[in-house]
């Protein structure tokens, strides 16, 4: 006879709203399916989130045994439709957090592992109240394809920096945030060959010097409160257009970035590495009746 299902615990968690479900799976046992993802994060007939971070050790997951010698903790991400994608800003400042949480790290530096490489993350210590400290994640380098990009909503279209942070960005600077729209479809992007397997699109304006507000859209998600991958990918082209390049200035920039949920600051260094700090917070825990993720609608 076999034994009966167990449930399933999980967590829920943001980063300036951004929001996800996380369901720690140390040992790589649970084969969640697309569909199981998308039913998780159903904001209606589910937990609910803007995607999913299964939290497994590295030795014990696939495509991260690789990484093992670098980080213990690999973040499989996954968006809200059930589509696996290679990189989470946000994300990964929640998955530390988890971590924190669950007595697994401490305050001080810590190695994540993505799809897209390893993370280095640095959790600062709680203030004197108890409030958790901001999270700073090393999000690697940026990379500007070259060629053409224009991005399109309705009959209106603005030429857009193409920025790749691990995952692929159109970053399109625009005079008000309400001419992105609704942003329930994807904004078309042209020309399609650029970006294969979709893109995240950004729409900001300059709200004061190195200070910039964003709205986005996330492939797989729709429009979302916050991007981190997406407010490094602004961060770096609203440098390159105000003349500021740290690899040719030798300094350190740093812009303040506005994002629906919140606010983050986005730095890059000369070396090219790009730095996100800002807030993760746990907000429930609980479990998934296993009956109900086995049943299909």
């Amino acid at each position: 006879m076999n034994a009966a299902p167990q449930p399933l615990p999980f967590l829920k968690g943001h980063g300036t709203e951004n929001d996800f479900v996380i369901v720690p799976d140390p040992d790589g046992r649970l084969d969640l399916s697309a569909t199981d993802v998308a039913r998780l994060c159903d904001r209606r007939a589910g937990i609910g989130g803007d995607g999913l971070l299964r939290v497994v050790r590295c030795a014990a997951h696939p495509e991260a045994t690789a990484l093992a010698d670098e980080a213990e903790w690999f973040m499989d991400y996954r968006n809200s439709d059930g589509s696996v994608a290679e990189m989470c800003g946000n994300g990964v400042r929640v998955f530390a957090r988890y971590l924190e949480r669950a007595g697994l790290a401490e305050a001080g530096d810590l190695a994540v592992a993505t799809r897209a490489g390893i993370r280095r993350v640095h959790l600062a210590k709680p203030g004197p109240d108890g409030t958790p400290g901001d999270i700073t994640v090393d999000m690697g380098r940026a990379l500007l394809p070259s060629g053409e990009i224009t991005v399109t909503v309705g009959e209106r279209s603005w030429p857009a920096r193409n920025v790749n942070m691990g995952n692929p960005h159109a970053v399109a600077f625009v005079a008000d945030l309400a001419d992105a729209g609704k942003l329930f479809d994807a904004p078309l992007v042209s020309p399609a060959d650029a970006y294969p397997a979709g893109v995240n699109v950004e729409f900001v304006v300059d709200r004061g010097p190195r200070h910039v507000a964003l709205r986005v859209h996330e492939r797989g998600s729709g429009e979302t409160r916050s991007c981190g991958t997406g407010a490094c990918a602004v961060m770096v082209a609203a440098a390159r257009r105000d003349g500021v390049d740290p690899a040719v200035t030798g300094s350190p920039v740093r812009y303040t970035v506005d994002v629906p949920g919140g606010r983050l600051v986005i730095a890059e260094h000369p070396d090219g590495t790009v730095e996100m700090t800002g807030p993760a917070v746990i907000v429930a825990e609980g479990v998934i009746d296993p009956h109900w993720l086995a049943t299909a609608d």
